[in-house]
């Protein structure tokens, strides 16, 4: 109690050299406090993208491993990579479902295309020059691009990547789309393969395969290939002008019927974590997968999304390094101007009989005292501006997120539609695309937390102490005699 009522009273006694302090303190506090803010709100949003992101593996062709110590020159060598490239080993929708029975597999979707010839609708005059969805074609002969129309399935709404990524955007829709998509014989086409067959929403197409067995789909969905999409630049026609888009399960019953057609199939499987991907590979391998093949993943695309808000997370955290290191420096060199002005008073304290540990936790507690009070009032000041500041560092990030999402709902969406789709894209399902869900923080409780208030405390702690090295050291060294005699 004598430590601290001393203390008060010094801290009375001397009220400039503390406001100094106290000013310098509260400065710091409030840089901490908003550099804090920044750094955890970055973090969140890197943890933000990267949980958006599912861990992605996809079965990719190894060219590289294939052609390894073979050489393909000459006729006699072009045939033995013919025949080499025939025996590869495909793999079939029973082989992915076998993958997929993986502890290291969270879910899985795919692609499953085959081509089909007109029955009653013809196709686009110019073909383009390829119809097929990314993937490896697969069965002996990859035929398909020969036929009229690529009828692409997929197996779910994460499948459907030329939506997610905007090359494909919907016109119009029927109002159950979304309801009947996957289940059953409906089909999304081109708006220029329906107004070259002058076809609607609701209209009945008949395919057919080379053996002549007939299929017949309905429209439920017209949509269109945005100019980005194109690759073609010598046609009259998009890529996808010849393409049917559908549901995996219509495609898997049209193959069961006839085994004889060709297919194109592109799984991704979704993973806990890309350090299992060497023990995935090599499971796959034990399962039958043919080692010309290997397992790509999306790390890197995770990865550059989250760039730009690290570079902040960086700044926030150099920033902090360099306001510490200076409030510290400053500080300290106020106490040892401090004690040196105050050089007497510490001797005839000593000379009454004040021991110097009393003496030095006085003047720890002069600091501790108006050190609280100045992060107290800097911890405020720090709250009420770190929203502002936080949200305007990272509004681009947060608008883009936003912005992102809201598209890929319209993707989804015709022009005849003004739900459905888009709140289900907007409520996450598109998760799976790294599309994050961020939205602005607003409250202040959700920048400056405890987690923040605790930080500071800790940096306020460590400032103190550091700056009161010169007074501890000091006290310890002064002789009380001394003092006095250079006094008098």
């Amino acid at each position: 109690m004598f430590i601290l009522k001393n203390a008060w009273i010094s801290i009375k006694r001397n009220k400039g050299r503390n406001i100094l302090i106290g000013i310098i303190i509260l400065i710091i506090a409030c840089a901490c406090t908003i550099t804090l803010a920044i750094k955890n709100t970055a973090v969140d949003l890197i943890d933000s993208y990267k949980n958006a992101y599912d861990k992605e593996v996809t079965i990719s062709f190894d060219r590289t491993n294939m052609m390894k110590d073979f050489d393909s020159s000459g006729a006699e060598g072009r045939e033995n990579a013919r025949e080499k490239f025939d025996n590869i080993a495909s793999y079939t929708i029973s082989d992915i479902e076998s993958f997929a029975d993986s502890e290291y597999i969270k879910s899985y979707y795919y692609t499953y295309g085959i081509g089909l010839n007109g029955n009653n609708i013809e196709k686009a005059e110019i073909e383009s020059s390829n119809n097929m969805p990314n993937g490896f074609g697969h069965g002996k002969e990859n035929n398909i691009s020969s036929t009229d129309f690529t009828l692409t399935g997929y197996s779910s709404l994460d499948a459907m990547s030329e939506f997610i990524n905007g090359t494909y955007t919907m016109n119009e829709i029927t109002d159950n789309a979304w309801d009947i998509a996957f289940d059953g014989n409906y089909v999304f086409i081109n708006q220029e393969l329906a107004d070259y067959n002058d076809l609607n929403l609701n209209d009945k197409i008949k395919l057919e395969d080379e053996d002549g067995n007939t299929y017949e789909f309905e429209i439920i969905g017209i949509f269109k290939e945005n100019e980005e999409g194109s690759t073609d630049v010598m046609s009259m026609f998009s890529n996808s002008a010849n393409t049917l888009v559908t549901n995996a399960s219509a495609v898997t019953k049209i193959t069961t019927s006839n085994e004889n057609l060709q297919s194109t199939i592109n799984p991704t499987f979704i993973i806990d974590s890309y350090d299992d991907v060497e023990k995935l590979q090599d499971e796959f391998y034990e399962k039958g997968l043919d080692e010309n093949f290997v397992l790509q993943t999306n790390e890197e695309v995770a990865l550059s999304a989250v760039s730009s808000i690290e570079n902040i997370n960086s700044f926030a955290t150099t920033f902090l390094s360099l306001t510490l290191i200076i409030g510290g420096i400053v500080l300290f060199v106020i106490n040892m101007i401090n004690i040196r002005e105050r050089k007497y008073e510490i001797g005839v304290l000593r000379t009454i009989g004040i021991s110097k540990f009393k003496l030095t936790m006085q003047f720890v507690s002069e600091l501790v005292i108006v050190s609280v009070v100045a992060l107290i009032l800097g911890a405020g000041i720090g709250a009420l501006s770190s929203k502002a500041i936080s949200n305007s560092l990272l509004e681009s990030e947060i608008n883009s997120s936003n912005e992102r999402t809201e598209e890929i709902g319209k993707n989804f969406v015709g022009s005849n539609m003004n739900g459905g789709m888009q709140d289900r894209g907007n409520r996450g399902e598109m998760r799976g695309k790294g599309v994050p869900v961020v939205e602005a923080y607003d409250s202040i409780d959700a920048v400056v937390d405890i987690k923040v208030l605790l930080e500071l405390l800790g940096i306020g702690l460590t400032l103190v102490l550091v700056s009161s090295i010169a007074s501890m050291v000091s006290i310890q060294r002064f002789s009380p005699l001394t003092i006095l005699k250079e006094r008098s």
